[in-house]
């Protein structure tokens, strides 16, 4: 197979793909073999006609079309990878007369990816983001760690209070019928979480254990169970139960249980240092997002509508793989909403268009910049792209095969990212006027 580049204009490429008469006489006989047995002969038992005269009978052409298809399926891929060719619409193909014993032409003519030069991309004003981590921070974050070290402690010298957690069974009753759901034996309620009706849970504070109490309620008009929504109810509730929980104090032998230090003015110290870290990363993050946005808007540019259309596809497909782990579909969510999936994509078309757009600016930026890849970078990205998985870098190399060119333009995306970011002004946040009292 042999690949000629014929022209490039207006993001227009025209190339020919030329297999020779050796590549698809072999083709040929490939799908005579594959086909033959479905085909009949008179004087032949089916499948045993040689192809000379299943050709006579037929045609000499019976095996080209199939023939063609099958040298395509991978001299496509191989021309598209050997010409430097990133189409973005399907290829309009074109296939010159087969002459049996000559080479086969075909002809493509592809959309490709816009090629433009981008001329605002340095010294883009974004507003910055600092977070400084001081006491009430730290504090937090060892009051969060704290809560995570308590204890349950059954209680048996006092009444329930908020903040305890109670084991109860309860049965609901609407005019003395039981309804569906309104169930439970040795339930854990922890009072004030707001998990129950509104209602429900301030009534079994005060009450002691083994006390059996009547909870009247009445479910929000906006209850998720129409049947319930509105209507007065009565809970049958014995409390069995009382737990409270117990905090560890803060103080250094917590910090020694858990932490590698042995004060807690050691542990302070070391997470106010983890907690600005932290707070830096994000920072970047939402200055590189502020970066991005302001890219987008220095640069107006037109998207070619395939690419718009394509990006449509993948967030309704990405849409549906997260509602997926809900178990149900995009299907089933349009259903619920009342709308179809041309209302969803024409409603994320804005995202869509600000996405296309912001990936050809860089795509051009990298390439007008000349920014490469190592082989370190290469094999940094694949060996975290295969831990996911537990393979290696060479295991994924072998794997991805071909998909490598999409690695290496992520890590150039990445690098301009960090780039345009680098070279980015930074301006403070303009503080919030306060009405004056």
């Amino acid at each position: 197979m042999k690949a000629t580049l014929v022209s490039k204009e207006a993001n227009e490429v025209k190339f020919d793909v030329v297999f020779s008469s050796e590549e698809f006489e072999a083709a040929c006989e490939k799908v005579y073999k594959r086909e033959r047995g479905s085909i009949q002969i008179d004087g032949f038992r089916k499948g045993k006609a040689p192809r000379k005269i299943i050709e006579n009978y037929y045609g000499a052409d019976i095996f080209w079309s199939e023939a063609l298809n099958d040298l395509l399926e991978n001299g496509y891929g191989a021309a598209l990878d050997e010409l430097e060719i990133e189409p973005i619409e399907q290829p309009v193909p074109s296939v010159k007369d087969i002459k049996k014993g000559e080479d086969v032409v075909v002809s493509f003519t592809v959309k490709v990816f816009p090629e433009m030069d981008i001329e605002n991309y340095k010294g883009l004003e974004i507003e910055e983001s600092v977070t400084k981590i001081g006491a009430k921070e730290v504090k937090a974050e060892l009051e969060r760690i704290q809560k995570k070290q308590a204890r349950m402690e059954t209680v048996t010298d006092r009444t329930a209070k908020n903040g305890d957690t109670v084991i109860i069974d309860f049965v609901g009753s609407i005019d003395g019928v039981e309804f569906e759901g309104g169930k439970g034996e040795n339930f854990e309620l922890k009072l004030g979480s707001g998990q129950f009706i509104p209602g429900f849970e301030d009534q079994l504070v005060g009450k002691n254990a083994d006390e059996q109490v009547d909870v009247e309620v009445t479910f929000p008009e906006d209850y998720h169970a129409e049947d319930l929504a509105g209507k007065p109810a009565l809970f049958k509730v014995t409390v069995h139960e009382i737990k409270e929980e117990i905090l560890p104090e803060i103080d250094d032998e917590f910090a020694s249980d858990v932490s590698e230090f042995e004060t807690l003015a050691e542990y302070k110290k070391d997470l106010k240092k983890s907690l600005q870290a932290a707070a830096d990363n994000t920072d970047e993050s939402i200055m590189k997002d502020r970066t991005l946005e302001a890219l987008f808007n220095a640069n107006p540019i037109e998207a070619p509508e395939s690419m718009i259309q394509n990006e449509l596809d993948n967030m309704v497909a990405e849409m549906d793989q997260q509602l997926g782990y809900q178990g149900i579909s995009v299907k089933d969510y349009l259903q619920w909403m009342g709308k179809t999936v041309e209302e969803l994509k024409e409603e994320s078309r804005t995202d869509a268009v600000k996405r296309v757009n912001t990936r050809i600016i860089l795509k051009n930026i990298a390439r007008m910049e000349n920014i490469e890849v190592t082989e370190d970078e290469m094999n940094a990205e694949l060996e975290t792209f295969g831990a996911q998985m537990g393979a290696t870098v060479e295991q994924v190399k072998e794997m991805i095969g071909s998909s490598m060119k999409y690695f290496v333009e992520d890590i150039q995306t990445k690098k301009a990212i960090d780039m345009i970011y680098g070279a980015a002004v930074k301006v403070a946040a303009k503080e919030e006027k306060k009405d004056e009292e």
